[in-house]
Protein backbone atom coordinates (compact mmCIF):
# COMPACT_ATOMS: atom_id res chain seq x y z
CA UNK A 1 0.00 0.00 0.00
CA UNK A 2 1.33 3.67 -0.82
CA UNK A 3 2.28 5.96 1.86
CA UNK A 4 0.28 9.19 1.65
CA UNK A 5 2.54 12.28 2.45
CA UNK A 6 1.53 15.75 2.41
CA UNK A 7 3.71 18.75 1.34
CA UNK A 8 5.73 16.93 -1.24
CA UNK A 9 8.68 17.86 -3.11
CA UNK A 10 11.08 15.45 -3.88
CA UNK A 11 13.88 14.68 -6.16
CA UNK A 12 13.62 11.41 -8.19
CA UNK A 13 15.70 9.14 -10.27
CA UNK A 14 15.22 7.44 -12.94
CA UNK A 15 17.21 4.48 -14.45
CA UNK A 16 16.44 3.36 -18.12
CA UNK A 17 15.17 -0.07 -18.63
CA UNK A 18 15.63 0.18 -22.95
CA UNK A 19 18.42 -2.36 -24.15
CA UNK A 20 19.75 0.64 -26.39
CA UNK A 21 20.46 2.56 -23.40
CA UNK A 22 20.26 0.64 -20.83
CA UNK A 23 21.67 1.96 -17.45
CA UNK A 24 21.35 5.42 -17.88
CA UNK A 25 19.72 7.69 -15.39
CA UNK A 26 17.79 11.43 -15.05
CA UNK A 27 17.70 12.87 -12.11
CA UNK A 28 14.11 15.60 -11.74
CA UNK A 29 12.02 17.34 -9.88
CA UNK A 30 8.68 16.58 -9.14
CA UNK A 31 5.57 17.38 -6.69
CA UNK A 32 3.95 14.35 -8.29
CA UNK A 33 5.62 11.46 -8.63
CA UNK A 34 3.20 8.87 -9.69
CA UNK A 35 2.14 11.44 -12.63
CA UNK A 36 5.68 12.26 -13.25
CA UNK A 37 6.95 8.71 -14.45
CA UNK A 38 3.83 8.56 -16.78
CA UNK A 39 5.05 12.08 -18.33
CA UNK A 40 8.54 10.47 -19.04
CA UNK A 41 7.53 7.43 -20.02
CA UNK A 42 4.64 8.73 -22.46
CA UNK A 43 7.40 11.74 -23.86
CA UNK A 44 7.91 15.44 -24.75
CA UNK A 45 4.50 16.12 -25.79
CA UNK A 46 2.83 14.49 -22.75
CA UNK A 47 4.98 16.71 -20.47
CA UNK A 48 8.58 14.34 -20.32
CA UNK A 49 11.57 15.93 -20.62
CA UNK A 50 13.38 16.21 -24.19
CA UNK A 51 16.45 14.21 -22.52
CA UNK A 52 14.35 10.74 -21.68
CA UNK A 53 11.73 11.41 -24.43
CA UNK A 54 11.45 8.29 -26.85
CA UNK A 55 14.18 6.77 -25.24
CA UNK A 56 12.15 4.82 -22.29
CA UNK A 57 10.44 2.88 -20.92
CA UNK A 58 12.34 4.43 -17.24
CA UNK A 59 11.95 3.14 -14.16
CA UNK A 60 12.14 5.75 -11.42
CA UNK A 61 13.96 3.89 -8.42
CA UNK A 62 14.78 6.42 -5.35
CA UNK A 63 13.26 9.59 -4.40
CA UNK A 64 14.62 12.49 -1.62
CA UNK A 65 11.85 14.13 0.02
CA UNK A 66 11.13 16.09 3.10
CA UNK A 67 12.54 19.60 1.36
CA UNK A 68 10.53 23.03 3.05
CA UNK A 69 9.95 23.86 -0.16
CA UNK A 70 10.41 24.04 -3.90
CA UNK A 71 13.00 26.56 -4.05
CA UNK A 72 14.73 23.80 -1.87
CA UNK A 73 14.13 20.78 -3.96
CA UNK A 74 14.88 22.39 -7.08
CA UNK A 75 18.56 23.70 -5.37
CA UNK A 76 18.90 20.04 -4.60
CA UNK A 77 18.54 18.80 -7.91
CA UNK A 78 20.45 21.30 -9.89
CA UNK A 79 23.42 20.28 -7.64
CA UNK A 80 22.87 16.35 -8.21
CA UNK A 81 22.39 17.26 -12.01
CA UNK A 82 25.88 19.33 -12.11
CA UNK A 83 27.95 18.05 -9.38
CA UNK A 84 30.81 19.12 -11.33
CA UNK A 85 29.87 22.58 -11.55
CA UNK A 86 28.40 23.21 -8.19
CA UNK A 87 30.46 24.60 -5.35
CA UNK A 88 29.63 22.70 -2.68
CA UNK A 89 30.54 19.33 -4.26
CA UNK A 90 33.73 20.49 -5.20
CA UNK A 91 35.58 18.06 -3.02
CA UNK A 92 33.78 14.88 -4.32
CA UNK A 93 36.06 12.48 -6.53
CA UNK A 94 34.81 12.29 -10.96
CA UNK A 95 33.59 9.91 -12.42
CA UNK A 96 35.77 6.71 -13.33
CA UNK A 97 35.54 5.20 -16.32
CA UNK A 98 34.72 1.92 -14.62
CA UNK A 99 32.23 3.65 -12.53
CA UNK A 100 28.79 3.18 -13.79
CA UNK A 101 26.23 6.44 -13.96
CA UNK A 102 23.79 4.76 -11.79
CA UNK A 103 26.68 3.90 -8.64
CA UNK A 104 27.62 7.47 -9.51
CA UNK A 105 24.51 9.21 -9.10
CA UNK A 106 24.22 7.02 -5.96
CA UNK A 107 27.79 8.43 -4.53
CA UNK A 108 27.07 11.92 -5.39
CA UNK A 109 23.43 11.38 -2.85
CA UNK A 110 25.55 10.13 -0.20
CA UNK A 111 27.86 12.48 -0.68
CA UNK A 112 24.67 15.13 -0.55
CA UNK A 113 23.28 14.34 2.68
CA UNK A 114 26.09 14.97 4.48
CA UNK A 115 26.94 18.79 3.06
CA UNK A 116 25.52 21.95 4.22
CA UNK A 117 22.42 23.40 3.42
CA UNK A 118 21.01 19.80 2.94
CA UNK A 119 22.69 17.79 6.00
CA UNK A 120 20.22 19.80 8.24
CA UNK A 121 16.81 19.00 6.70
CA UNK A 122 14.49 16.35 7.85
CA UNK A 123 14.79 14.60 4.58
CA UNK A 124 13.57 11.06 3.61
CA UNK A 125 15.64 8.65 0.80
CA UNK A 126 12.70 6.12 -0.60
CA UNK A 127 13.35 3.48 -2.32
CA UNK A 128 10.71 2.86 -4.96
CA UNK A 129 12.39 -0.38 -6.63
CA UNK A 130 14.57 -2.49 -4.05
CA UNK A 131 16.03 -4.21 -6.93
CA UNK A 132 18.59 -0.89 -7.63
CA UNK A 133 18.98 -0.87 -3.70
CA UNK A 134 22.00 -0.17 -2.95
CA UNK A 135 23.55 0.39 0.24
CA UNK A 136 25.39 3.45 1.59
CA UNK A 137 28.51 3.29 3.41
CA UNK A 138 29.41 3.68 6.99
CA UNK A 139 31.23 6.74 6.43
CA UNK A 140 28.62 8.43 4.37
CA UNK A 141 25.24 7.07 5.85
CA UNK A 142 22.90 9.37 6.08
CA UNK A 143 22.48 11.36 9.29
CA UNK A 144 20.19 10.43 12.01
CA UNK A 145 17.65 12.59 11.42
CA UNK A 146 17.35 11.83 8.00
CA UNK A 147 15.37 8.32 7.95
CA UNK A 148 15.53 5.36 4.74
CA UNK A 149 12.59 4.22 3.22
CA UNK A 150 11.15 1.82 0.77
CA UNK A 151 7.92 2.00 -0.81
CA UNK A 152 5.52 3.60 -3.39
CA UNK A 153 4.19 7.24 -2.41
CA UNK A 154 1.14 8.78 -3.05
CA UNK A 155 1.11 12.75 -2.65
CA UNK A 156 -1.65 14.11 -0.70
CA UNK A 157 -3.18 17.95 -0.62
CA UNK A 158 -2.93 19.75 2.29
CA UNK A 159 -4.71 22.21 4.14
CA UNK A 160 -3.77 26.03 3.89
CA UNK A 161 -2.06 27.40 6.23
CA UNK A 162 -5.35 29.80 6.95
CA UNK A 163 -7.12 27.15 7.62
CA UNK A 164 -4.46 25.40 10.16
CA UNK A 165 -4.42 28.97 11.81
CA UNK A 166 -8.36 28.51 12.04
CA UNK A 167 -8.21 25.15 13.51
CA UNK A 168 -6.14 26.57 16.06
CA UNK A 169 -7.54 29.97 17.02
CA UNK A 170 -9.45 28.31 20.62
CA UNK A 171 -5.24 27.49 21.63
CA UNK A 172 -3.62 30.23 23.03
CA UNK A 173 -1.56 32.88 20.83
CA UNK A 174 1.12 33.69 23.21
CA UNK A 175 4.66 32.74 22.78
CA UNK A 176 5.79 30.23 25.34
CA UNK A 177 9.08 31.83 25.00
CA UNK A 178 8.54 35.45 24.63
CA UNK A 179 5.41 35.91 25.84
CA UNK A 180 4.34 38.27 22.99
CA UNK A 181 1.46 37.52 20.85
CA UNK A 182 1.84 35.09 17.91
CA UNK A 183 0.17 36.38 14.64
CA UNK A 184 -0.74 32.74 11.94
CA UNK A 185 2.21 34.28 9.66
CA UNK A 186 5.08 33.41 12.26
CA UNK A 187 3.43 30.94 14.87
CA UNK A 188 4.89 27.83 14.99
CA UNK A 189 2.35 24.55 16.97
CA UNK A 190 3.93 21.67 18.99
CA UNK A 191 3.45 18.51 17.17
CA UNK A 192 1.63 16.44 20.54
CA UNK A 193 -1.63 17.09 19.66
CA UNK A 194 -2.72 17.33 23.79
CA UNK A 195 0.16 20.62 23.62
CA UNK A 196 -1.63 24.03 23.63
CA UNK A 197 1.99 25.78 23.28
CA UNK A 198 2.43 28.35 20.65
CA UNK A 199 6.13 29.47 19.50
CA UNK A 200 7.73 32.45 17.13
CA UNK A 201 8.81 30.63 14.44
CA UNK A 202 12.55 32.77 15.47
CA UNK A 203 12.08 32.31 19.10
CA UNK A 204 11.87 28.62 19.02
CA UNK A 205 14.63 28.22 16.21
CA UNK A 206 16.84 30.35 18.62
CA UNK A 207 16.06 27.72 21.22
CA UNK A 208 16.70 24.76 19.32
CA UNK A 209 19.95 26.32 17.85
CA UNK A 210 21.55 27.66 21.21
CA UNK A 211 25.24 28.49 20.88
CA UNK A 212 25.08 27.01 17.27
CA UNK A 213 25.74 29.46 14.69
CA UNK A 214 23.77 27.68 11.89
CA UNK A 215 20.79 28.90 10.79
CA UNK A 216 18.41 26.06 10.42
CA UNK A 217 17.63 23.66 13.44
CA UNK A 218 17.41 20.21 13.70
CA UNK A 219 15.79 19.46 16.25
CA UNK A 220 14.75 20.10 19.97
CA UNK A 221 12.67 19.72 22.39
CA UNK A 222 9.14 21.68 23.02
CA UNK A 223 9.51 24.17 25.99
CA UNK A 224 6.10 23.63 26.97
CA UNK A 225 5.80 19.72 27.25
CA UNK A 226 9.42 18.05 26.42
CA UNK A 227 8.55 16.21 22.80
CA UNK A 228 11.27 15.91 21.13
CA UNK A 229 10.16 17.15 17.44
CA UNK A 230 12.30 17.68 14.07
CA UNK A 231 12.18 21.14 12.98
CA UNK A 232 11.49 20.42 9.38
CA UNK A 233 8.53 18.68 10.82
CA UNK A 234 7.46 21.94 12.44
CA UNK A 235 7.45 23.20 9.07
CA UNK A 236 5.28 20.77 7.10
CA UNK A 237 2.79 21.63 10.20
CA UNK A 238 3.09 25.27 9.53
CA UNK A 239 2.58 24.60 6.16
CA UNK A 240 -0.83 22.64 6.41
CA UNK A 241 0.47 18.99 6.96
CA UNK A 242 -0.71 16.60 10.00
CA UNK A 243 -4.09 18.52 10.26
CA UNK A 244 -5.63 15.19 11.37
CA UNK A 245 -3.63 15.64 14.72
CA UNK A 246 -6.02 15.56 17.51
CA UNK A 247 -5.74 15.87 21.15
CA UNK A 248 -6.93 12.58 23.15
CA UNK A 249 -9.30 14.24 25.17
CA UNK A 250 -11.38 15.57 21.54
Amino acid sequence: MAEEIEHFYGVYLLYCLNEKSKGKTYIGYTKDPNRRIKQHNKGVKSGGARKTSLRGPWEMVLIVHGFPNDISALRFEWAWQNPKTSRRLKHVAQKSRTEKAYDYCIRILSEMLHVGPWNRLALSVRWLNMLYRRDFSDDKFPPMHMSICQGPVVCKKTVSPNDISSLDSSKSQLCVLCARNCCAASLLNCLDPDCQAVTHIQCLAKRFLGSSDHIIPIDGECPACGTRVLWGDLIRRKNGCYKNLMAAGT
